[in-house]
């Protein structure tokens, strides 16, 4: 009985040392798990309980997978994806599903997020507008299409005007001369080509309180007189209902630009006290054409395009997928698992929501392999072969002393 123990054990210790060599190849493969063996003794069967029988050996009775985190590590890739928490990412080969911890990402010539191999991550897309549709998963695109230009429509002007200013009579306003005016500032506006335009905004004090605001676009003044009036009360706050604005500016636009630009600009914020003309904010929501100026992902896994205007567009959301069980997924190599009857079917969402960790962009999730105890389970698994090896031949040498016996 002592052969079949023996031999057993060496079995044991084999595929000890295979999974624990196995975790060191692995010890620098992103989004790695770590497996541990799980031994069981064994007995033959035997009638009535005998409680003096001895078992007969080892087995691995399964290959346990240590789901716990890595470490997460910077690297220079925007589109590398580290998971902190719990989840998987969820992966589509042609139709084929599996999931990993491996956030290595790249753009195809098509613009989809593919891996090394070429599968193709897989969360909610992004409508045109960038409106993300939840209702079903696809495969990620980042589009590279320019955003088209917008033109402005609204414009924000918060400044303070110095009630000390003297008063002016409008009819002597010039826009080339600044004694004829109390103050002025300038914002760009955009035609619906993109082509960038100047409306300037002169602000002349003709009555205690009151100001006549005068436009101007590119330096030439928009109508024959001023295109509104600000009334402020005692307070030096807007008096909205004696004042005149909101009020559209027509800003001239370029050739080809359907006419000029239709400005609805608003003083809200705007103020009459005894300091200096200030310019608090100036704001319009127009903007020129641009092309893709890079990308990154945010922890809820909301893929963001930035462009060369300053704008930004969402290009989908990274879903994220946990299980019941993972230590019931089956392993089908290049870091990758598929779900089976024991792990229970996925449960998928968007980072951060249920137990499901965040994303870290342009961060890369290490092997969660510690080298070091690896390398001190390699020596007792060698000294455990050894003294199964030495049981062998203990063995074999108490038969020699029997066979040699007269």
């Amino acid at each position: 009985m002592s052969f079949q123990q023996g031999l057993s054990g060496l079995n044991a210790a084999t595929k000890n040392l295979d999974i624990i060599g196995n975790n060191v190849a692995n010890a620098n493969t992103v989004g790695f798990k770590a497996a541990t063996a799980e031994f069981a003794d064994v007995f033959a069967s035997s009638v009535g309980g005998d409680k003096t029988q001895v078992g007969i050996g080892t087995s691995i009775t399964a290959v346990k997978t240590n789901f716990a985190q890595g470490n997460v590590n910077v690297s220079n890739n925007p589109l590398d994806l580290a998971i902190n928490g719990q989840g998987f990412f969820r992966l589509d080969t042609k139709g084929v599903i599996s999931y990993t911890r491996n956030g290595q990402y790249t753009l195809d010539k098509d613009g989809y997020m593919v891996n090394s191999k070429g599968d193709n991550l897989t969360g909610y897309a992004a409508g045109p507008s960038g409106v993300v549709d939840t209702a079903s998963f696809a495969k990620l695109r980042v589009s590279k299409a320019q955003v088209p230009a917008a033109a402005t429509s609204k414009g924000d002007v918060s400044v303070n005007l110095n009630a000390q200013r003297p008063i002016l009579s409008a009819a002597t306003f010039d826009p080339s001369d600044p004694s004829t005016y109390s103050d002025a500032t300038s914002l760009s506006v955009f035609d619906s080509l993109g082509n960038e335009h100047t409306l300037s905004l002169y602000f002349l004090k003709s009555a205690a309180s009151t100001w006549d605001v005068f436009a101007a676009g590119d330096g030439a003044q928009i109508g024959a007189g001023s295109a509104g009036t600000l009334v402020f009360a005692a307070d030096g706050a807007l008096d909205t209902a004696a004042s005149t604005f909101p009020a559209v500016v027509n800003v001239p636009s370029s050739p080809g630009a359907g006419g000029p630009i239709a400005v609805n600009v608003d003083f809200a914020d705007t103020t009459q006290f005894g300091n200096a003309f200030s310019v608090n904010q100036l704001t319009q929501d127009g903007y020129t054409s641009g092309g893709v100026a890079g990308y990154s992902v945010s922890p809820d896994g909301t893929m963001v395009a930035r462009y060369t205007n300053g704008q930004t567009r969402q290009q989908g959301q990274v879903v994220l997928a946990n299980f019941k069980n993972p230590g019931g997924l089956t392993q089908l190599g290049s870091n990758l698992w598929v779900e089976t009857a024991a792990s229970g079917q996925p449960l998928p969402g968007p980072p951060g929501s249920s137990d499901l960790g965040v994303l870290q962009s342009g961060a890369l999730e290490n092997s969660n392999v510690d080298l070091t105890a690896a390398l001190v389970e390699m020596i007792t698994a060698q000294r455990v072969y050894q003294a199964n090896a030495q049981t062998i031949k203990s063995q074999d040498e108490v038969l020699q002393t029997m066979l040699n016996m007269k």
